[in-house]
């Protein structure tokens, strides 16, 4: 009975390892040679499998992308709690901006999440995914902005915070962007522009 009730779990666990495994070779593709460029052969040249067995795991390319950007998407996610709930914002946005330049693995890809977000603007689903994951971060912020300062939010408005909510959102992807282009930025001129854009997120409308 035992052996029985573990198989469907090994099998499982195969699975959900090969899908990683696949999942990794495809984002190191779409990583190094963009979405359209890294077909089904490459990705599975470098996952070191046969297109075949991929295909028993993803039906088609667009199903791959769809499984990274939620992944990514879900990163982005981990991040953004790990800022807000860190003691100094400031320094903890700029060690974001240092691990996107440095392309730091345990860190959403910044290359990556901007091939995906050129390609939600042709992929309907890529919208839909985008779009599903943004308001449920954007909630997340607006509640911690708005929540009181002893439970460990700023204790702004709902309203405001809400507001806050989607400049913060904006900030961290131009901040992404800042990563890519300018990574030899000087930290102290980046340090002090952080810590002026957090002042001015926190205080409240008078």
């Amino acid at each position: 009975m035992n052996a029985v009730s573990q198989g469907p779990s090994r099998h499982t666990e195969r699975a959900q390892a090969q899908r990683e495994r696949i999942l990794c070779a495809a984002q190191k593709c779409f990583i190094e040679h963009g979405f359209h460029a890294a077909g089904m052969a490459l990705i599975a040249e470098t996952a070191e499998m046969s297109p075949g067995l991929i295909y028993r795991y993803f039906d088609s390319k667009n199903a791959i992308i769809l499984a990274i950007v939620g992944r990514q998407l879900e990163d982005a996610r981990t991040c953004i709690r790990a800022l807000h709930d860190a003691p100094d914002m400031t320094a903890a946005a700029l060690d974001t901006f240092n691990c996107w330049r440095n392309g730091d693995p345990r860190m959403m890809n910044a290359a990556l999440f901007l091939e995906m977000t050129a390609e939600a603007s042709r992929n309907p689903e890529l919208v839909a995914a985008f779009a599903d994951s943004d308001q449920a971060v954007r909630c997340e912020l607006a509640n911690w902005l708005s929540a009181d300062v002893a439970s460990g939010g700023k204790g702004l408005p709902p309203e405001v915070a809400r507001l806050r909510a989607i400049s913060l959102q904006c900030y961290f992807v131009g901040l992404a962007i800042r990563a890519l282009r300018e990574p030899d930025i000087s930290q102290s001129d980046l340090q002090a522009a952080i810590g002026q854009f957090m002042q001015g997120l926190y205080s409240t409308v008078e």
